[in-house]
């Protein structure tokens, strides 16, 4: 199984970027997606942004994401 994250982009170095998603920072590849700048939201997956995705889209999958990790943790 694959899975993406939303991440909000903090800063761009040529093809590189550093990205944040749910507090933490990571590198990521921008090669697979076009035309991003800084505050852009992308999906990460395996070091890479594999597609741009809006602030509304980035912020409703976090909290859904969040709502599942709530829902482990009520069950252990």
């Amino acid at each position: 199984m694959c899975l993406s994250i939303p991440a909000r982009i903090i800063s761009i170095d040529g093809s590189m970027a550093e990205v944040s998603a749910g507090g933490t920072v990571f590198k990521a590849g921008l090669q697979m997606v076009e035309d991003v700048t800084v505050g852009d939201y992308i999906l990460l997956h395996a070091g890479f942004a594999i597609q741009k995705i809006s602030e509304e889209e980035a912020s409703e999958t976090m909290k859904l994401l969040k709502e599942m990790e709530d829902a482990i943790n009520d069950t252990e």
